[in-house]
C-alpha cells in the first residue's frame, strides 16, 4: 500500500504570493530540466566512450562461446559421463536437457496422428478429436516402440550454456 502523505491546505493567498510560487515552481523545474538534459549529454558521452570496446567485449564473448561449444560437443563423452556439466576456474559449462516434447513423424501432421490414435488408441483421444500430446507425454515409457505406429516420436533436444563465477564481496 502506498504511503500517505499530508498537505496543509493553504489559504489566504496573494496574488503576488501566487506569482513567487509561479516563478520559483517553473525555476526549479527549469532546473530539473537542466540537469536531466546536462546527465543524458553525460550518458552519451559515456555511452560512445565505452561503445567500441562493447561491441569487442560482445563479439569476443560470442566466439568464446562457440569455441567451449564445439570443444563441449566434440568431448561430450569424455567431458560428460556422468554430469551434464564441467565446473572449471572460471566457471560451469554443459548441456541442458529440454522438457520433454511430441514431434510428429516425417509424412505425419497432428490431424493424421489423431485419426491413427482413434483406431489405436482411442485413451489418447480428446472429444475434440485431436492428439493428447500430455496424455501421450507422460505415457511415453508405457507406450515405447508403439509410438511409432502413432506416427509421432519423442525427441528432447539439449542447449547449451556457459555461467561465469563472480565474487561474492563481504560487506
Amino acid at each position: 500500500m502506498a504511503k500517505r502523505e499530508k498537505k496543509t491546505v493553504i489559504t489566504g493567498v496573494t496574488s503576488e504570493g501566487a506569482d513567487r510560487a509561479f516563478a520559483e515552481f517553473a525555476t526549479a523545474d527549469a532546473r530539473i530540466s537542466k540537469i536531466n538534459a546536462d546527465m543524458d549529454v553525460q550518458f552519451t558521452k559515456i555511452r560512445d566512450k565505452y561503445a567500441g570496446e562493447l561491441a569487442q567485449l560482445e563479439a569476443d564473448k560470442v566466439k568464446a562461446f562457440d569455441t567451449l561449444q564445439v570443444y563441449a560437443t566434440e568431448n561430450k563423452d569424455v567431458l560428460f559421463p556422468k554430469k551434464k556439466s564441467v565446473d572449471t576456474v572460471h566457471g560451469t559449462f554443459g548441456f541442458r536437457t529440454g522438457n520433454p516434447k511430441l514431434k510428429t513423424l516425417k509424412g505425419f501432421t497432428w490431424n493424421a496422428v489423431a485419426s491413427v490414435l482413434e483406431k489405436l488408441a482411442p485413451d489418447y483421444i480428446r472429444k475434440t478429436i485431436e492428439a493428447d500430446k500430455e496424455k501421450l507425454l507422460a505415457d511415453r515409457d508405457t507406450i515405447g516402440e508403439g509410438m511409432k505406429d502413432y506416427g509421432v516420436a519423442v525427441v528432447q533436444e539439449e542447449t547449451f550454456y556457459v555461467e561465469r563465477k563472480t565474487e561474492e564481496t563481504e560487506s
